[in-house]
């Protein structure tokens, strides 16, 4: 798990606030002044290993220079001038290993592999870590995975720069074996881990001094404070540590009496690891492995027993590794686990005010919510539900409660909540409700939704809208609009046979300069009402579908269609449009209101005849297809199209969806034969035509047809018509 590092929310100390931090180089004066400095340290630690040199041997006990060089080219990565911190690391390094008696051409070797090491190192560590400091970004060693990663890191680094050594001294004739080899290894490792580790840890600090502090003044305000805020008996124990560290070196390495007794001193380590603060840990590794190579180095301790001058000194770095290793494990493991534990307790802290916005949410909405378990029980019900529905626990208390609009029962396998249960989301539905001793019946609109399989167990939540304010008012309009559009067809009769009364005798009377006006004006009254007709009519069309009991029985559509295009066929001949030619599948039987149905397919056959445009022979294709006791009609035809955007819109009350075109229409049709669907349980959708036009598509309960052929066979209609109605066939109708 990787984490950035954090800074006190508000200062100026935060990542992205660090000039160098946001990926800027620093200028070339700053990138100079820093080479010198590590130069200085470098130098140091490259005289302080040599000094660690076992007699007898060419082998440092300790080499820091390694760690210091790796921590130099971190903190330099950004440098614009990268090249002369290489060319001062070679020249320190040449110039050291030739002082102090390696010769010119180990000398050479040494430099080079030194170089390599840290550059594998720094390479390696931009690539596996980038978000750490030195890899790239701002963040600082902080986990045991990064820990372990460093180590392999410098593992790689140090084989590397191992195989190269071996290499070029085996050109030039020398000698170095494998216990050479390993001590090499081991010892570059040692040194990345004291020192590396120290500077991955406290270089994202040093980095951001400026902008954490200010100043060296700041620094010390900033850590006083700090210091201050340390509990007392923390204090003590840091103390203690300090203390028991050293007198347990002591007792190891000094007075032991000749005892192997260097393994109980890791337990201080231990015990810094898990108590104290990662920082002060970091640096009791460094001084605890530092004391122990000079132990080792003058004499005293138990790896000093150890004859060979190899193996003394491979033992001693890997005491050192071990130390820090197990150190630093423990105290990034105690870091991280108290972030996340931090972490933990936030998002707890932020799911629970979640929790509680959730609640409140739910508790102030004014349509009730329910919750319904796979067994059937409500496990939540929000207060607008109990007022709405009552307190009943289970879906079997609805179930007696609940009936379709026309007073039948609703089956719990058809309840909302049952098919939510089962999967299905529900749509808005109206269902009738009463209270718990059958009385007071109100009209509810309930929808419902599956919960997802992540929730755990089947659940469903159930939403449901008290619509009986709603629906008494709308069937009070629509009650309205049907008596006032009946009683106006009597006078409209009227109106429109007189109308043509007086057309026919002014055709009869002689002819007059103002004949012509008021033959055209008679032909405006007489648009005007049949235009009035057409609304009334659509108006009792549309409260008729809502109303009236539906009286479902098997309904031959084959029959009905033929029927339909033929009446259709000779109305646009006695107009003299273009003869509609209506093709028909094989029409499925359903089960459905006889009248109703015909509405439906005269409204959409009517429709796809006159949405054609001029000239063009209407061309209508009426087909089903069964499925699962579904039967799905489909109206196609090679009409103008329905506007893009409109394909549902135009299934709304008086929507019309080619205003200004030419096309007369009342807006009610579609309205109709939505209303005449949904009430038989179906749906009925709008879409394009693939080969122009539009094509509808509308779902019935389907019926056994007795003796159904299974055939697929295609009727072309071309029917012949029939005379059209005479003006003594008007009159009398008219005087009737």
């Amino acid at each position: 798990m990787e984490r950035t590092t954090t800074w006190p929310s508000g200062s100026a100390a935060e990542p992205g606030a660090y000039p160098e931090s946001a990926g800027t180089r620093p200028s070339v004066p700053v990138a100079l002044a820093r080479t010198g400095a590590f130069a200085a340290v470098y130098a140091v630690a490259f005289v302080a290993g040599r000094a660690t040199v076992i007699s007898g041997s060419s082998l440092a006990l300790l080499w820091p220079a390694a760690g210091v060089a790796i921590v130099w080219f971190c903190a330099q990565r950004r440098s614009p001038i990268r090249w002369v911190d290489a060319l001062a690391l070679a020249t320190i390094g040449f110039v050291g290993n030739a002082v102090t008696g390696a010769g010119l051409g180990l000398s050479a070797v040494l430099t080079v592999a030194n170089i390599v090491n840290v550059t594998v190192f720094v390479a390696l560590l931009g690539r596996r870590h980038p978000h750490l400091w030195g890899g790239g970004g701002t963040a600082r060693l902080s986990t045991p995975r990064e820990l372990g990663g460093v180590i392999g890191i410098a593992a790689v680094a140090a084989v590397v720069s191992g195989t190269l050594v071996w290499a070029e001294v085996w050109l030039v004739g020398g000698a170095f074996g494998g216990h050479a080899f390993t001590a090499w290894v081991t010892r570059q490792v040692a040194s990345t881990i004291v020192i590396g580790a120290a500077g991955l840890w406290f270089g994202p600090a040093i980095s951001a001094f400026r902008q954490r502090h200010g100043s060296v003044a700041g620094w010390w305000r900033d850590a006083d404070r700090e210091l201050r805020a340390i509990p007392a008996l923390r204090v003590v124990e840091y103390l203690a540590v300090s203390l028991c560290s050293v007198g347990a070196y002591l007792v190891g390495f000094v007075y032991d009496d000749g005892l192997p007794l260097a393994f109980p001193l890791i337990a201080v380590t231990v015990w810094a690891a898990i108590r104290l603060r990662t920082g002060f840990v970091v640096l009791q590794t460094i001084l605890l492995g530092g004391a122990a190579v000079l132990f080792t180095m003058h004499g005293e301790g138990p790896m000093a027993a150890v004859a060979d001058p190899q193996m003394r000194a491979w033992l001693a770095q890997l005491f050192v590794v071990l130390v820090s290793a197990v150190g630093l494990a423990l105290a990034l493991g105690r870091d991280e686990r108290a972030e996340l534990i931090r972490e933990l307790a936030a998002q707890k802290e932020l799911e629970t005010q979640h929790a509680a916005l959730m609640s409140a949410v739910i508790d102030s909405m004014a349509d009730g919510l329910s919750v319904i378990d796979a067994e059937g029980r409500v496990e939540l019900r929000n207060p607008a539900g109990v007022r709405l529905f009552g307190s009943g626990n289970t879906v079997d208390e609805a179930t007696r409660r609940v009936r379709h609009l026309d007073g039948s029962p609703v089956t719990g396998e058809t309840l909302p909540s049952a098919r939510a249960l089962a999967g299905e989301k529900v749509e808005p539905v109206d269902v009738l409700v009463t209270d718990a001793d059958g009385h007071d019946p109100r009209i509810f609109r309930v929808s419902a939704t599956p919960l997802s399989a992540a929730c755990g167990a089947r659940r469903a939540v159930v939403l449901f809208h008290d619509v009986t304010a709603e629906r008494r008012h709308r069937d009070q309009l629509a009650g309205f609009a049907g008596v006032v559009a009946h009683d106006l067809l009597s006078p409209l009769t009227a109106v429109e046979g007189w109308t043509e009364v007086a057309a026919e005798a002014l055709d009869a009377a002689p002819e007059h300069p103002a004949l012509d006006r008021s033959r055209d004006s008679l032909t405006r009254v007489t648009r005007a009402a049949n235009s009035m007709r057409g609304l009334i009519n659509d108006l009792l069309t549309y409260t008729t579908a809502r109303d009236v009991e539906l009286a479902r029985v098997p309904v031959d559509l084959t029959g009905m269609v033929a029927e339909i295009a033929a009446i259709r066929t000779d109305a646009a001949v006695a107009a003299g449009r273009p003869e509609p030619q209506v093709t028909l599948g094989r029409l499925d039987p359903v089960h459905a209101d006889v009248g109703a149905i015909r509405q439906v397919l005269d409204n959409l056959i009517g429709n796809a005849v006159k949405y054609t445009a001029r000239g063009v022979t209407p061309m209508v294709t009426v087909t089903s297809a069964r499925r699962d006791g579904i039967v799905e009609i489909t109206v196609a035809d090679n009409g103008i199209g329905i506007p893009a955007g409109q394909h549902e819109v135009i299934f709304d009350d008086f929507h019309r969806a080619h205003l200004g075109s030419g096309y007369a229409g009342t807006g009610l049709g579609l309205a109709i034969c939505h209303r005449i669907v949904t009430r038989h349980g179906g749906t009925i959708t709008a879409e394009d035509n693939p080969f122009g036009g539009s094509r509808f598509i509308f779902t019935l309960p389907a019926t056994d047809p007795p003796g159904a052929d299974d055939g697929e066979q295609l009727v072309s209609l071309n029917l012949p018509t029939t005379p059209a109605p005479t003006h003594a066939d008007k009159v009398t109708a008219l005087a009737a």
